[in-house]
C-alpha cells in the first residue's frame, strides 16, 4: 500500500456525479475537503484494516472494492460484508478503539484517508454530516441483518442468488463500470454463505444452468438480475439518495 497527498480535490469528486448519492452543501463540502488529509492506493489482496489493531485513519473508498471479514483461530472465515466506492471503512474502530474486524482488498483499490480523531468534529459543527454517518451505520445494520436471514433460512441456491444481486445492486448504485461483472472467486462466495467449497461450485452450477450467471475465472457475470432476485425473494436495496463522506 502507498499513501500519497490528495491528487483527487472534493469539489471534483467521481463520486459527487453519480445520482444516487445525495449533494454537500458548500460548508459541508468545504469541511470534507479540509478533513481529508490524502490518498491511498493499494494492491488486490492487500490488507487495509486488521482485526485487534489500532487505526488512526477512516477511509472513504474512490475506486475499487474491498471486503470485511472475521477468522476463526484454525483458520476459516467469514466474510461480514462488501465495501464499493461511497462506502465508509473503518467506522467501527473509530467508534470502538480497535478494529472488531479486518478488511482487504479485493480489487485494486483508491481510498481517500480521514484522521479519525476530527470524527467528533462532525458531530458538533455539522450535523447532516453526523446525521450522514449515522444513516450508514444503520444502512450496514440492515445489509448485515439481510445477510443474517440469508444463512439462517434461506437455501444454499437461495443464499447465492441473494449475494449475486445483492452485489449487483451494489455495484450499479456505486458507478462501477463493469456493472454485470463482480470480482469476486468461489471461495468470497463461500466464505460469504458459510458453504463449503464443493456446496458452493455445485450450487453456482445450478444458478448458471438456469441463465442467471455465466462464472469466469475471476469474476461472475451477472445474466438474469430480476431472475436472482426471484429465486432469493429479495426487493433490492431502494432507489434512496445515499449520504456518503
Amino acid at each position: 500500500m502507498s499513501t500519497k497527498p490528495k491528487t483527487v480535490d472534493c469539489r471534483d469528486c467521481p463520486i459527487h456525479k453519480l445520482q444516487t448519492f445525495r449533494n454537500f452543501e458548500k460548508a459541508e463540502l468545504n469541511f470534507i475537503s479540509d478533513f481529508k488529509t490524502g490518498e491511498l492506493s493499494a494492491d488486490a489482496g492487500a490488507t487495509i484494516l486488521v482485526e485487534g489493531a489500532h487505526s488512526a485513519h477512516l477511509f472513504t473508498i474512490l475506486s475499487g472494492w474491498a471486503f470485511r471479514y472475521k477468522m476463526l483461530e484454525d483458520g476459516r472465515r467469514q466474510i461480514l460484508n462488501f465495501a464499493l466506492p461511497g462506502d465508509l471503512v473503518g467506522l467501527q474502530g473509530s467508534l470502538e478503539g480497535e478494529m472488531q474486524h479486518s478488511v482487504e482488498a479485493l480489487t485494486s483499490l483508491r481510498l481517500c484517508v480521514f484522521e479519525k480523531q476530527r470524527l467528533r468534529e462532525i458531530f458538533t459543527n455539522h450535523p447532516e454530516l453526523a446525521y450522514d454517518v449515522t444513516w450508514i451505520a444503520a444502512r450496514e445494520e440492515r445489509i448485515l441483518d439481510e445477510h443474517l436471514l440469508s444463512i439462517g433460512r434461506r437455501s444454499a441456491l437461495e443464499r447465492a442468488a441473494y449475494l449475486l444481486a445483492f452485489l449487483q445492486n451494489r455495484a450499479s448504485a456505486s458507478g462501477e463500470p463493469a456493472k454485470r461483472y463482480l470480482p469476486v472467486n468461489q471461495q468470497h462466495v463461500a466464505d460469504t454463505l458459510g458453504l463449503s467449497t464443493v456446496h458452493t461450485n455445485k450450487t453456482l452450477r445450478k444458478l448458471a444452468d438456469r441463465k442467471l450467471i455465466r462464472w469466469r475465472e475471476r469474476s461472475c457475470e451477472v445474466l438474469d438480475h430480476k431472475g436472482l432476485m426471484k429465486i432469493a425473494d429479495w426487493e433490492g436495496l431502494g432507489r434512496e439518495n445515499r449520504p456518503f463522506i
